[in-house]
């Protein structure tokens, strides 16, 4: 599930109105670079094609952005403080036990509005045409394991043993996103006991699976009508 394209700031009720001849922001342009990205690949992020959705003219971007490049570079530059910093912020929160922590780490990836799995997939597939963005994927791999080993060694796993477990469990969840797979919720936290036991080899606690449980129903709850 792809986090929810914003909408641009002239329709957002939050912003500040946007004053004199500006039409549209540095973010807006950026967001939807980003959506263009994410459902039609990174050749098809194109100035005019972003510039017809934003209903501006062509000559805005460079309010913004030296260049194309430029901005390609800015996409990615989002996407690598978004979604690893995303994931170093819920390895690195409190839990009494590692399959607490290990459910921390799931709610980066069930609720829609953080982890970006559209984006970060996205990144993947313009890195096999473009050597530059496979080595900031590989960096980005590293410094998430780093992370999630890093949890696993709070708990006193030996380094060799957090480091496997890491690869285990991040491998797992990009794997899972990748196959699109489609369970029911309630297939899936049934599940969950099994997963935490096989992923920490530590027995769960059933306040933990309640409360990722209902964080799960919470996130992923219709929206009210």
């Amino acid at each position: 599930m792809r986090r929810p394209a914003p909408p641009l700031h002239r329709d957002d009720p939050k912003k500040e109105p946007l004053v004199g001849h500006v039409k549209v922001t540095r973010e807006d342009w950026l967001n939807v670079a980003r959506d263009i990205l994410v459902s039609d690949g990174e050749a098809e992020v194109k100035v005019l094609t972003i510039s017809t959705r934003l209903e501006v003219s062509r000559s805005s971007f460079y309010w913004y952005f030296k260049s194309h490049k430029h901005l390609l570079d800015a996409l990615l530059d989002e996407w690598e403080n978004w979604n690893t910093r995303l994931i170093r912020e819920h390895c690195e929160l409190p839990a009494p036990t590692i399959t607490a922590a290990v459910c921390n780490f799931f709610r980066c990836f069930i609720d829609p509005a953080r982890f970006d799995q559209g984006l970060d997939f996205a990144v993947r597939e313009w890195a096999r045409r473009d050597g530059k963005v496979r080595a900031r994927i590989d960096r980005a791999d590293s410094a998430r394991l780093k992370d999630i080993a890093a949890m696993f060694a709070r708990f006193d796993y030996s380094a060799d043993e957090a480091d496997a477990r890491a690869r285990i469990l991040y491998f797992q969840q990009l794997g899972y996103h990748a196959l699109e797979q489609t369970e029911a919720l309630e297939d899936r936290m049934a599940r969950l006991p099994h997963y935490l036991l096989g992923f920490t080899g530590r027995a769960h606690t059933g306040d933990e699976c309640d409360a990722l449980n209902d964080f799960a129903r919470a996130v992923l709850a219709p929206p009210q009508e």
